[in-house]
């Protein structure tokens, strides 16, 4: 399910899955074939498990961050990790880069940058994400809503950024008390 206000979109776990599935069919629909799913950790690790799963497609892995400002809610620098994790091979072929949103644009920019020059095995490289802003300047291939309004997404997921270890036990038995 998804709410929405004028500066805020909140999405629980089962509109995101419907999301993700709502992607992968509409990848499917293209017939373009690819040979892996790229995700880019963090944002776009769910949904890459997930088309990887549908498509029975590897999994590779590259860390990119850039929202660490302002308890995640300022984009400063973008670092883009050093090695993409994979269990087999090199990355090559044609590849899904999978994400969860594009804000600005520039993550995917320069993603797509990085792999042209460090992985000339690649052919081809399409772009899925679950959300683009409207402000952003860069088009993915395949996306499931354009949020004219930019809003902040709040994912389900967030729920752990400030949940700490010590804080375990309560979090557990408030979730207990909500199923009696």
């Amino acid at each position: 399910m998804q709410q929405t206000t004028e500066t805020d979109l909140y999405v629980d776990w089962q509109g995101y899955h419907r999301m993700i599935e709502r992607l992968a069919l509409q990848i499917y629909e293209s017939n373009w074939q690819f040979d892996v799913v790229l995700s880019l950790a963090r944002g776009g690790l769910v949904a890459g498990n997930v088309l990887c799963r549908i498509f029975d497609k590897p999994l590779a892995v590259l860390s990119t961050s850039s929202y660490r400002e302002a308890v995640g809610m300022e984009q400063g620098d973008l670092y883009i990790g050093k090695n993409i994790a994979m269990t087999q091979g090199e990355l090559s072929g044609n590849v899904l880069l999978v994400d969860d949103l594009i804000d600005t644009g520039v993550t995917l920019a320069a993603v797509k940058e990085h792999l042209k020059q460090s992985y000339p095995a690649i052919t081809d490289v399409r772009s899925a994400v679950l959300w683009r802003k409207g402000w952003a300047k860069q088009e993915p291939d395949y996306c499931v809503d354009l949020l004219d309004n930019s809003p902040w997404i709040h994912q389900p997921f967030e729920a752990y950024d400030a949940l700490q270890p010590h804080m375990l036990s309560a979090w557990l038995k408030k979730d207990a008390g909500k199923k009696d």
